[in-house]
């Protein structure tokens, strides 16, 4: 996968814990991509067991529990 789409997901994944994700729209403007390639990465992330949700009211994305995604090579010590 190109670096882009691991750039995306940890721009979806930052805003989604600080409340600031804006409407979707709003997000797949500031991520330069469309809604429907949106929904693929909140699809994906649920996927992984992210407990997103949507607040209507405030027009954000928002996890129910507090978390974080890390995505990073780990070296083993053997």
């Amino acid at each position: 996968m190109p670096k882009k789409f691991f750039d995306r997901f940890t721009r979806i994944d930052y805003l989604i814990a600080r409340r600031a994700t804006g409407t979707p729209q709003e997000l797949a403007d500031k991520l330069e991509i469309s809604e429907s390639t949106l929904y693929e990465y909140i699809s994906v992330m649920k996927d992984l067991g992210a407990p997103i949700k949507y607040d209507k009211f405030k027009n954000t994305y928002y996890y129910e529990v507090s978390g974080r995604f890390k995505i990073k090579f780990f070296e083993e010590n053997l």
